[in-house]
């Protein structure tokens, strides 16, 4: 009898800390933004999205290539998006990394907000971030929403003063993931 308490809780064990390695892994993401400037709107996104949380760790990491955004109102704006702006050749991606603050358990279904805290990587430049966010557990997925602003200037992303009343200095992100355990 007590080889097989011993042995049962060694299949338990093991199967517990198999669980541990898993890890979340985007099934579908989108990353938009929006340049909501005095002359002109400018709407761009990417589902390219690639990503992983450690449900154990509730660490995380996000990067998408920045020229897999399209929307743009013309290809010529997309083109200076990547060739001016972000400098897509010299720096290829974006990311954020880091952790998640709040404790929570994402194998419990339920919504949570939480705040993200991170390494954020655009254009080059890291710069910690705080990024609040709601979280929906159903089913083995859990479902991700943020939206924040971003300040070009903090990315060393600068705008000629000839564009200035086209772009906006401030631009607004929306971030919503789909993720499954692998």
């Amino acid at each position: 009898m007590k080889k097989w308490i011993f042995v049962s809780l060694g299949i338990l064990f093991s199967f517990y800390s198999s669980l541990a390695q898993q890890r979340l892994t985007v099934e579908k993401a989108l990353i938009q933004f929006t340049s909501n400037a005095e002359l002109e709107v400018i709407k761009a996104s990417s589902d390219q999205v690639q990503g992983l949380i450690e449900p154990s760790t509730n660490k995380f990491a996000f990067s998408v290539r920045i020229i897999s955004f399209k929307g743009f109102n013309s290809e010529l704006q997309r083109v200076h998006f990547n060739e001016k702006y972000l400098e897509s050749e010299r720096f290829p991606t974006a990311s954020f990394s880091g952790k998640i603050i709040e404790e929570l358990d994402l194998t419990k279904d339920g919504t949570y907000d939480v705040r993200a805290k991170g390494e954020l990587d655009i254009h080059g430049v890291k710069q910690t971030r705080i990024i609040k966010s709601s979280l929906t557990v159903s089913g083995g997925k859990v479902s991700i929403t943020s939206k924040f602003n971003l300040p070009l200037s903090d990315h060393d992303i600068t705008i000629p003063k000839i564009v200035g009343q086209k772009i906006a200095t401030e631009i607004e992100v929306i971030f919503t993931a789909t993720m499954v355990l692998k």
